[in-house]
């Protein structure tokens, strides 16, 4: 059997991948790298190869790749700095033999007018695995919908607020963990390479109607406020947060900035986000959950965050 290298695999993301795969009693075939191996002591146990690596350190990753067939990069986190990243990861995998690379990359981004700044990145790192020689898979992830849920969901329960300069643009979130599992089969099954996915959601919903939607399942009165951007400029900066990428801004583990969020906001409002697709079921055989499942199961978690009335 293919032996399959992660990136990334003490996240979130890399997480929910591993655990599928040992799930299919695949552990002994992964190798797993990260910067800091004793965040996953618990894998090493169950038999999985863990490996320290940076993409920060190019030197680092051909060693952690070795003896891998196939590489799951999944995106690293810092807007901008990532194609630098990338490439030493591409430039590894090309190094230590590896065959076939799957790539979370993002949706909508092959229109040069789309003017989220996360596009350059990920058009780009396409690009140089499409040029490297290697086979290769795209999962072009939409927006997760566990990112506006369950991090931003209690701060509009706390204002009872949306306040967005998305406007009244279309998305189809998706789960993390739906992404992930997509990710597990493409590593595991035949006939993706060469294949592009679009891993959305099963519905195109405004920041509005998902408002709505929360205001039904928690019984909270809500309200979506869509402002401009330089009104949404202004929110960020009384937050304290750069409008530039800074090494050091870390919120929720993501460095943040602003022009990565407000770009992205007006992405949405453009309607360059608006992609839908089936590419979830067709990767494992049942429909993507929605955003009003992603409430559902969080909904104590939101009404607790309220402020009482």
């Amino acid at each position: 059997m293919a032996r399959i290298a992660i990136t990334g695999a003490s996240g979130h993301y890399g997480r929910i991948v591993c655990d599928a795969l040992i799930a299919q009693g695949r552990a002994q075939d992964l190798i797993l790298m990260t910067r800091d191996p004793a965040k996953l002591g618990g894998y090493a146990a169950q038999g999985c190869a863990v490996r320290q690596g940076d993409y920060d350190r190019p030197e680092t990753l051909a060693p952690a790749f070795a003896g891998a067939d196939r590489l799951l990069l999944i995106s690293g986190t810092r807007v901008g700095a990532r194609v630098a990243q990338h490439q030493a990861a591409i430039d590894a995998a090309v190094s230590a033999g590896i065959a076939h690379v799957v790539y979370t990359s993002f949706v909508g981004i092959d229109d040069p007018a789309n003017p989220a700044e996360v596009r350059h990145d990920h058009i780009e790192t396409e690009r140089l695995i499409k040029a490297s020689g290697l086979a290769w898979t795209m999962l072009r992830d939409a927006h997760y919908a566990d990112a506006m849920i369950v991090m931003a969901g209690p701060g509009v329960m706390a204002t009872r607020q949306w306040i967005s300069n998305a406007g009244a643009g279309r998305e189809a979130m998706v789960w993390r963990a739906d992404c992930a599992l997509c990710a597990a089969a493409v590593l595991t099954g035949p006939d993706h390479a060469g294949q592009t996915y679009d891993v959305t959601g099963p519905d195109l919903q405004s920041f509005a109607e998902v408002t709505a939607i929360m205001a039904e399942v928690t019984g909270v009165p809500l309200a979506y406020v869509a402002i401009d951007d330089a009104a949404q400029y202004a929110m960020f900066d009384a937050m304290g947060i750069p409008r530039r990428p800074v090494d050091d801004h870390y919120v929720g583990g993501i460095p943040w900035n602003s022009d990565d969020m407000v770009t992205f906001g007006q992405a949405i409002r453009e309607g360059f986000l608006a992609v839908r697709s089936g590419d979830v079921e067709r990767l494992l055989g049942r429909p993507a959950r929605s955003v009003r499942q992603m409430i559902e199961a969080h909904a104590d978690r939101l009404k607790n965050a309220q402020v009482s009335a």
